[in-house]
């Protein structure tokens, strides 16, 4: 793919006239309406805004899980769009997602048939590590699970599910984590303890964070806040 624009070298996002448009002919849907966006590398930032705003769908385009219609989008250092070179199919941007992006979501998305050591150490495997099983126990250790290597999700906890998929994300040390309302299937007191752990995690390893949340109190806790209305980013606040 070609490369169609080389500023901001150092940027963990890179975003240009973004466009998602779903549909086709009359029933043709523009989700994301011409996103700029740059997000320097290290920065923790949260995505706010009402439901239907579009800030799943955003956070699936800067990810690489869905394709953009439009526009250029350099992610960690790869052009997952550019408007000379086209966009990416799935598989290209599977491959491009790995080692780059870590992702954690509401509803943790763990192998039921897997134990936590096995759920970390697989994405590792897959990415050709040489020695996963290590690194996994390890960052299982980090997350305060060092107890729980050969539990199975449906014998942990909510919070204990959230950690290990912390630790999934984090364990081949991607440049780049987003996190798409990681507390929303947890008890307030729980949820608190996991953003902590996320926000040290991510901290400790030099991480971006990208956060969407509907949550004003959480938004706050990032160095910068975007609020996203129709598909445009309506408000860019740095804290």
């Amino acid at each position: 793919m070609n490369k169609t624009n080389k500023s901001e070298p150092d940027a963990a996002i890179l975003a240009e006239r973004l466009m998602l448009t779903l549909g086709r002919g009359d029933g043709a849907v523009d989700i994301l309406n011409g996103i700029d966006l740059t997000v320097p590398a290290g920065q923790t930032v949260a995505l706010l805004g009402p439901s239907g705003s579009g800030k799943s769908s955003l956070m699936a385009v800067l990810s690489g899980l869905e394709r953009a219609s439009g526009g250029t989008l350099r992610v960690a250092g790869e052009y997952f769009a550019s408007d000379d070179g086209g966009v990416m199919d799935e598989d290209a941007l599977a491959r491009a997602r790995r080692g780059r992006i870590g992702i954690v979501l509401q509803a943790f998305h763990l192998l039921p048939t897997m134990t936590a050591r096995e759920n970390v150490a697989t994405p590792l495997e897959l990415a050709g590590h040489a020695d996963p099983w290590p690194v996994a126990e390890a960052e299982l250790e980090a997350v305060g699970l060092g107890h729980r290597l050969a539990h199975y999700p449906a014998q942990l906890s909510g919070g204990e599910q959230q950690r290990v998929a912390i630790a999934r994300a984090l364990a081949p040390r991607p440049p780049l984590i987003f996190a798409d309302e990681p507390t929303g299937n947890l008890d307030s007191a729980t949820g608190e303890s996991v953003i902590r752990l996320l926000f040290d995690r991510t901290q400790e390893t030099g991480a971006t964070l990208f956060l969407i949340t509907h949550d004003p109190a959480l938004a706050q806790k990032c160095e910068r806040v975007l609020e996203l209305a129709d598909g445009r980013i309506a408000r860019d606040t740095l804290r």
